[in-house]
């Protein structure tokens, strides 16, 4: 009895005293329910903001420019070192950009950040899921390395190096000195062919069209030898000829590395040259068209 009576004033004290405090109670709800997702956008604010995205901007920019200026400037070897470091600092860049933005213009509390992000997921979901998809391809594809900056690579019908690599896609420069953009989401429907995986040495294939009757001990010897010669080979990785027999004449496949990968073409172009003239000197000769296709051309 003691206890119920006891129990019963500590009741009444504490409804007592929440009496007095009633006016905090109110003050501390209507606080939360003003404070919102966003903060209080001032036009200091704003002009924050936008001056944020100009210097990163110009910041991205710099960064481009250094990167492709000091790429050339290295010993080749680290040429492509550099290039490849341009995707991880553009990422930094925008990761704290983003951040400073969301500091200035919401309240990072974890209620808000879920929120926002889940308002964010569906709305661009539903806008903007190309962009999204071909953000998300990116993103995977700098984790497993599908292509980097110098990277020669093949996408679809388009054959070229890397040039540039954004938050989107790529850019390709092709042999024809064309520039393609190429979205980051082809990696989901597209097979992707790298000629050097991050290696400043990637194979060149030289095909030679000969006649049957060729000494073909001659032709191997002298194709390996125009190799060994080439100012472009490069010497420490390994030359191979290959030989298929065809109805109208023997193809060989001459296999070697240029010292870089950007000489492809200038490299093809000294190994067939070459060979054209030693050939012309041992008198290798070429295979002659059957005499049917000279009747159906007519």
């Amino acid at each position: 009895m003691t206890s119920f009576t006891l129990i019963s004033h500590l009741y009444i004290d504490i409804l007592q005293l929440s009496s007095h405090f009633h006016w905090l109670a109110q003050l501390q709800a209507s606080d939360s329910l003003q404070r919102g997702i966003f903060t209080n956008i001032t036009t200091p604010k704003i002009i924050n903001g936008v001056l944020s995205i100009l210097f990163a901007y110009a910041i991205l920019r710099i960064v481009q420019v250094v990167a492709d200026w000091l790429s050339e400037q290295v010993p080749r070897r680290f040429r492509l070192v550099v290039k490849q470091s341009i995707p991880f600092f553009k990422g930094l860049i925008i990761v704290v950009v983003v951040s400073h933005l969301l500091n200035l213009f919401v309240y990072l509390s974890a209620r808000n950040v879920l929120a926002l992000s889940s308002a964010t997921a569906v709305a661009l979901g539903f806008a903007f899921k190309d962009l999204i998809s071909s953000i998300i391809a990116g993103i995977m594809a700098l984790f497993e390395v599908t292509y980097r900056m110098g990277d020669r690579v093949q996408i679809g019908d388009h054959y070229g190096e890397v040039i540039g690599y954004g938050l989107r896609g790529i850019r390709l420069q092709t042999p024809d000195d064309n520039i393609v953009n190429i979205p980051h989401s082809k990696n989901w429907t597209e097979a992707i062919s790298n000629a050097n995986s991050g290696q400043l040495e990637a194979q060149v294939l030289t095909d030679f069209y000969l006649d049957h009757d060729i000494d073909v001990e001659l032709v191997m010897q002298i194709l390996y030898q125009v190799a060994y010669t080439s100012k472009y080979t490069q010497l420490k990785l390994p030359i191979a000829v290959q030989m298929e027999e065809t109805l109208w004449g023997s193809h060989f496949k001459l296999r070697a590395y240029p010292m870089d990968a950007r000489d492809e073409f200038s490299y093809k172009t000294d190994l067939i040259r070459r060979a054209k003239q030693v050939f012309a000197k041992y008198g290798i000769t070429y295979p002659k068209p059957p005499i049917e296709d000279n009747f159906s051309n007519k």
